[in-house]
């Protein structure tokens, strides 16, 4: 199949993934078929990006108040909140302040963790927390059309789709299906945090969040003019399954 640019030039498609380890540093992995699977060739990595801008006083304080729903889900405290009600004021239409980008594990559910009602969080998932294609068309319309004023990238603690990345590092290309073309998006985040003194999971989990984050303005247009603007914050962190605990990445 053909791919095309904008202007009607073919544009060639490699033929597998290779030597994706040195194309790591230049920011470029790409995507390719795995053994036994059919995956799509993926768009350019984007690279690690820069860390987004500190919040402004609107995104912080819809990200404190994320915290300390946290906080209430850590004590056991929540909210008994009314989803009856919040189901029938919902038919008109949705305003959520946040968008999340969780992975797809079942044991992460941010309207529990961060104890909010319906309508409160747009929730983009999918396996290892990255921003596809999909994932940033999602938030794209969160940002142009629902007034969302924070991004949020949620990682969390033994992410098998990162430890994969970490134990296969030197074999991606041998999983089976879709699995290569997903975790050549998460071995960048794996290969600088080993670099960074040591790739433990946890190092890794916490650097593809925050890798995450920072790609996401250079992958948008419409959430980098957002973010220039003063409209959209981006924020990242990760969920500690065992305590409930949410922690900020920081920069």
């Amino acid at each position: 199949m053909e791919i095309k640019s904008r202007k009607g030039d073919v544009i060639p498609g490699p033929t597998r993934r290779t030597v994706l380890r040195g194309a790591v540093g230049t920011g470029l992995v790409l995507g390719a078929a795995g053994m036994g699977g059919g995956f799509a060739p993926r768009a350019a990595h984007a690279g690690s990006g820069s860390a987004p801008p500190p919040l402004g006083p609107s995104q912080k304080a819809v990200l404190d108040s994320l915290l300390e729903g946290n906080a209430r889900y850590v004590s056991g405290k929540r909210k008994a909140h009314d989803l009856e009600a919040a189901r029938k004021g919902l038919t008109q239409g949705q305003k959520p302040k946040t968008a999340v980008i969780r992975c797809a594990d079942s044991r992460v559910a941010p309207e529990l963790v961060f104890d909010q009602s319906l309508g409160e969080l747009f929730v983009c998932g999918v396996a290892g927390n990255i921003p596809t294609a999909e994932i940033m068309a999602s938030i794209e319309y969160a940002v142009l059309n629902l007034e969302t004023e924070l991004i949020l990238v949620m990682g969390h603690s033994s992410c098998g789709a990162v430890d994969a990345a970490l134990q296969h590092r030197d074999g991606i290309d041998a999983l089976p299906g879709n699995l290569p073309g997903l975790l050549s998006e998460i071995l960048p985040s794996v290969l600088k945090a080993q670099k960074g003194g040591g790739g433990t999971l946890a190092r890794c989990i916490k650097q593809n969040a925050r890798d995450a984050a920072g790609r996401l303005s250079a992958m948008s247009v419409v959430v980098n003019d957002a973010v220039k603007a003063g409209t959209v914050g981006i924020a990242s962190g990760v969920y500690h399954l065992d305590t409930g605990r949410f922690e900020l990445s920081g920069g």
